[in-house]
């Protein structure tokens, strides 16, 4: 009998040895595999707010999506349900805090408007902490309420990468499955970054994964850092009558115009939160009565103690990618871990052709809520709806819920100034009072608000920013204009509504370099 040919070999069959029959039969398998249909179109890993967002509209486009959700507990062992940390440990919470630090001070402000209220009102933290918990808990239930009514399969496993392909998933028991899809995106957000240099920090300091869901009330708090994180919760903290105080290294509000920052800064001082500037904590120990001695250097070298209830540590996030295998299926990340876009002129695309990444753990990306849901809707629509529109990452509001709360779009004052140069902008500024402070008499010394443009009357708008009272809701209508390419001329005919904070930022008239006092005087 004679040997089996190799098609193509058919004048030379003894040239086809057991050898290239073995490859032969290796390579289709192969391609028999790489071809066959998986089990997927998409596989989501992260149920945050993006993950969430393009996995529901990629379900409504007719295709088999999963997503996967895990939620490893902080070193406190805080845990939280479906949603991300937007709706867990972030935006949510922390924006119900704020408004219950807001309402304290209008209880105060209320006696001014003819409100008989008692002298000592306060707080009831386990309380408020309870009825802010439930509204997380009913968010978590309302999303995966929406998975199912969607059509989303929805997997509460850790997800990481077996291939290019194959997604492995292990649930809380150590049950594994494998997933295979057509594309993968990569959307797992980041966790608080806890320093394991400073002795004692990982044992005793908790993060703002933790703040929300504590079931005693903080009482003498440091909150370390100079983020929006490290602001807000010192700033509700004091609102809410707890005694706080804010150490920084350097600066606040790094990536922010720094006027606005100082301003944000010195109203929280003078409204009760205590900073320490120029210092850096060495190390913390429990004393025998369960308080947190900190040990601490000033910016003279001194190294002083102070005896704390909570730590509160709000330097920075790490991406969660970890544990992925990024690196093993070709998927390349900056030195932080977040994954590296704009392959194939794709703006969320890794190098990985069918693998994606939106949200925190994008490189060189806004860290918002609304940039990773917008951004997962138009990518499902790129991938399954024959769309091309792509997110635009330029000119994102956002705002900083501060006791005073600062709305910002656009650039800052310095990053106008490295890019147009000083001879090429024009800065219209005013400082206003708020009608809502004038009865109780409260300080508007930091409401400030500033309009960075091209000189000329058709120059473009480059930043507005904007330190007062529901500052997010005003900056918001604003931000349209901004993308829409308003220009000063624009701006300044438009007619304002009275009487309110808005109608300041189309009222303005002086410019930083006419050295006129900008304070307004009246209508």
């Amino acid at each position: 009998m004679s040997a089996p040919m190799a098609i193509g070999c058919r004048k030379h069959p003894r040239l086809f040895s057991k050898h290239i029959l073995h490859k032969y039969r290796h390579l289709l398998r192969y391609l028999s595999n790489s071809q066959k249909e998986r089990e997927y179109d998409l596989v989501v890993i992260g149920g945050g707010s993006g993950g969430l967002a393009c996995s529901k509209e990629a379900a409504q486009l007719g295709k088999k999506v999963a997503v996967l959700d895990y939620v490893s507990p902080s070193p406190h062992g805080t845990q939280w349900g479906l949603g991300g940390t937007c709706v867990n440990v972030g935006c949510i919470p922390k924006k119900l805090m704020h408004q219950a630090a807001l309402l304290g001070h209008s209880i105060q402000d209320s006696r001014s408007y003819g409100w008989d209220v008692p002298e000592s009102v306060n707080n009831d933290w386990e309380k408020m902490c309870g009825a802010v918990q439930n509204y997380v808990k009913s968010l978590n239930w309302g999303h995966r309420v929406q998975l199912k009514d969607k059509n989303v399969e929805y997997l509460n496993a850790l997800g990481s990468f077996a291939d290019q392909h194959t997604i492995r998933a292990v649930d809380s028991k150590g049950q594994e499955r494998s997933l295979t899809t057509e594309h993968a995106v990569i959307a797992v957000g980041g966790r608080p970054t806890l320093p394991t240099q400073i002795p004692g920090m990982v044992e005793h300091a908790i993060t703002s994964d933790d703040i929300f869901w504590m079931k005693k009330p903080p009482g003498k708090t440091l909150v370390v850092g100079g983020s929006y994180i490290a602001l807000e919760s010192a700033g509700f903290l004091t609102g809410l009558g707890f005694d706080t105080t804010v150490m920084v290294r350097s600066i606040c509000l790094r990536m922010f115009d720094q006027q606005l920052a100082n301003l944000v800064t010195d109203y929280m001082e003078n409204n009760g939160t205590r900073f320490l500037k120029q210092c850096i904590p060495l190390g913390v120990v429990k004393n025998g009565e369960g308080k947190l001695e900190v040990t601490y250097q000033d910016g003279n070298g001194n190294q002083i103690q102070e005896t704390f209830d909570t730590i509160l540590m709000a330097i920075g996030r790490y991406s969660v990618t970890g544990k992925l295998n990024l690196q093993q299926i070709g998927v390349v990340t900056d030195d932080v871990g977040k994954v590296v876009g704009g392959h194939g002129g794709d703006l969320e695309r890794s190098s990985v052709p069918h693998i994606f990444a939106i949200g925190d753990v994008l490189h060189g990306r806004p860290e918002l809520t609304p940039v990773a849901i917008k951004a997962g809707k138009l990518l499902a629509h790129r991938l399954f709806g024959g769309a091309q529109a792509q997110m635009d990452y330029d000119k994102v509001a956002t705002t900083v819920f501060t006791p005073l709360e600062y709305g910002v779009v656009g650039l800052s004052e310095e990053e106008a100034l490295a890019t147009y140069g000083e001879s090429d902008i024009e800065v219209y500024h005013a400082y206003y009072v708020p009608l809502e402070f004038t009865l109780p008499g409260r300080d508007a010394t930091q409401c400030y608000i500033k309009v960075i443009c091209q000189k000329g009357e058709d120059g473009s708008v480059l930043g507005i920013h904007l330190t007062g009272p529901n500052a997010g809701e005003i900056i918001q209508g604003f931000s349209v204009a901004m993308g829409c390419g308003v220009t000063w001329r624009q701006l300044s005919s438009s007619i304002g509504i009275h009487p309110t904070t808005a109608e300041e930022l189309v009222k303005l008239h002086i410019t930083k370099s006419s050295g006129e006092d900008p304070a307004v005087t009246g209508c």
